[in-house]
């Protein structure tokens, strides 16, 4: 296991067509997920939860991605819908990250939803941590209602991303990080 400082500074994420298997370990999803749900928590409102998506539901949730997709653009080629079918199958495990909000006297909305983003990167993290390449997306089906009902999501949740785990087939290449010099300022 990489240092923690290293293993921070030299992080990136991997393309999830980049990504292979073998996924995670039972054990080691396990892992992952607490680490996901060990984050700031204003409030103990763990305000946030997970959906696995490995096997066969990588796939169910495409279809429902595609069916979504083919019924809000009836003239798309069906080559377009095919890549939204694909959307979740190229690694072999997909978390997603669900936000919903708790009403709270000091515990704002945002903070809340901050939580949640706090989760998804401990998890990007912790997959990196333990030898797998990682990447936190979204995509227009991450804020269609129809796709998060599909989907399992209740009204009142948000989808704060889809971690992509696998095995990576090639280095992950680095891209150029704002110097400190541009986005750091003392009050």
């Amino acid at each position: 296991m990489p240092d923690a400082i290293e293993l921070l500074k030299t992080r990136r994420s991997m393309k999830p067509r980049e990504m292979t298997g073998p996924g995670p370990s039972a054990a080691e999803l396990e892992t992952i997920l607490t680490i996901g749900a060990r984050v700031p928590d204003h409030g103990k409102l763990a305000p946030w939860r997970f959906i696995v998506f490995e096997g066969d539901a990588r796939s169910r949730a495409g279809d429902v991605i595609a069916k979504v997709f083919a019924r809000k653009n009836p003239g798309a080629p069906a080559a377009d819908i095919e890549v939204e079918k694909k959307r979740l199958t190229d690694a072999p495990l997909v978390i997603g990250v669900v936000s919903f909000t708790k009403p709270h006297p000091k515990v704002p909305p945002w903070e809340q939803e901050l939580s949640a983003g706090a989760s998804a990167m401990n998890i990007v993290t912790a997959a990196t941590a333990l030898g797998y390449g990682a990447c936190w997306l979204t995509g227009w089906f991450a804020f269609d209602r129809d796709v998060l009902d599909g989907l399992g999501l209740k009204p009142d949740e948000k989808l704060a991303g889809l971690i992509h785990i696998g095995t990576p087939t090639k280095p992950s290449e680095d891209r150029p990080r704002p110097a400190l010099s541009d986005i750091v300022t003392r009050f």
